[in-house]
C-alpha cells in the first residue's frame, strides 16, 4: 500500500523505515503469491497495474484502520516523550491550534510548529519533514489522510468609520467597491467567495494589500484602513471591543473548513497517533463565537 500511494519503492522504503531492497523483495513476493504483476518499474518510480488498483481498493482502508488501532494501542502503553512537528498557516496555528497543545506539552511531548501555505504543507507531510498538518482545503492526494476538525464562519469586517461609509451607501456593492480591499492571496478565495455568495461581485477585485498572515490584515483594519473577509476566530474579540464592525452578509455567511492531515505511515509512531487523536478531539470541541450575521440568518430561517 505504501508503494502504491507513493508511486515509488524508494519513497515507500523511507516512509516505512526499511531498506529499498527489502521493500522490493516484499513486492516481488506478493506478485509471486498472487500470480500477477502489481507495478511497472521505470526510472522515476513505479506505475500500478490494474491488479494493484484492485488490491488497493480491497485492502487499503482496512489496513489504515488496522494501523490506527495498533497505533492507539501503542500510544496507551508507550512513552510519549519526544518531538512532534505540526505545519499549517500561521494565524490558525497561533490562534486556534496553540491553545489546544497544553495536554500534549503536559504529557512531556515537545511540539515544533512550522508555518507554510497549502502546497508546502502537503509537500512537507509527504516528504516526512512534518508529522501533522493543517489545511483549509480538502486533500485529494492519495498518499495523505485527513479529517475535518473545524468549520469557521467567514465575515466581512472593517473599522467603524470605514464600515459606516460602506453601510451608508445606497448599494452595498458600490459601498464595498469604494473602499480599499485587503486580501490573503491574489486568488482571494475568502474575499471572492463571500462576494459571490452574496451577489456582490461586480468587477475583478484588485487588493490594496496582500498578506499571507491574516493577522496582518486585521492589524490594518483596526487602524481604520480598508475592509476584508476574515474567519470569526480572528476578529470576534475586536468586534466585541468596537475596534471592528461586521458588515452583515445580505444573503448568506460563507464557511471555511479546516482539516487535520497526515500520512498513514506516520501513525506507526505512538506520539504522532496520540497527538492526532488529541487534536481531532480538542479542535472539534472548540468553535468561534457566532457572528451577528449568522444569528440573524438562523433567526430568519426559523421564522420561515
Amino acid at each position: 500500500m505504501e508503494v502504491y500511494r507513493q508511486r515509488s519503492i524508494s519513497s515507500a522504503a523511507r516512509a516505512l523505515e526499511l531498506t529499498q531492497p527489502a521493500v522490493s523483495q516484499h513486492i516481488a513476493s506478493l506478485e509471486s503469491a498472487i500470480g500477477r504483476q502489481l507495478f511497472e518499474r521505470h526510472v522515476h518510480g513505479v506505475t500500478p497495474t490494474a491488479a494493484a488498483d484492485e488490491l488497493a481498493a480491497d485492502i487499503g482502508d482496512r489496513l489504515d484502520q488496522a494501523e490506527a488501532a495498533l497505533a492507539a494501542a501503542r500510544a496507551r502503553s508507550a512513552e510519549l516523550a519526544g518531538a512532534i512537528r505540526i505545519i499549517g498557516n500561521p494565524d490558525f496555528l497561533s490562534e486556534v491550534v496553540a491553545p489546544q497543545l497544553v495536554p500534549l506539552l503536559e504529557a512531556g511531548m515537545r511540539v515544533r510548529l512550522q508555518t507554510a501555505g497549502r502546497d508546502e504543507v502537503l509537500h512537507n507531510l509527504i516528504e516526512g519533514h512534518c508529522d501533522l498538518g493543517i489545511s483549509a482545503f480538502p486533500v485529494q492526494d492519495r498518499r495523505l489522510r485527513s479529517e475535518l476538525i473545524r468549520t469557521e464562519p467567514l465575515i466581512a469586517v472593517a473599522g467603524p468609520a470605514v464600515a459606516a461609509r460602506i453601510l451608508a451607501a445606497e448599494d452595498l456593492a458600490d459601498g464595498l467597491a469604494a473602499e480599499p480591499v485587503l486580501a490573503y492571496t491574489l486568488e482571494q478565495p475568502l474575499m471572492e467567495g463571500w462576494l459571490e455568495r452574496n451577489n456582490l461581485l461586480r468587477d475583478p477585485v484588485s487588493p490594496a494589500l496582500i498578506a499571507p498572515d491574516l493577522r496582518g490584515l486585521r492589524a490594518l483594519l483596526t487602524v481604520g484602513f480598508g475592509w476584508s473577509v476574515l474567519p470569526v476566530y480572528l476578529c470576534h474579540s475586536e468586534i466585541a471591543r468596537g475596534e471592528l464592525v461586521e458588515i452583515p452578509a445580505p444573503i448568506a455567511v460563507s464557511q471555511n473548513a479546516y482539516f487535520l492531515v497526515w500520512t498513514p505511515s506516520a501513525l506507526r509512531h505512538p506520539r504522532i497517533a496520540h497527538a492526532r487523536q488529541t487534536l481531532i478531539w480538542s479542535l472539534a470541541q472548540t468553535s468561534s463565537p457566532r457572528s451577528a450575521t449568522t444569528d440573524a440568518i438562523d433567526a430568519d430561517a426559523q421564522e420561515h
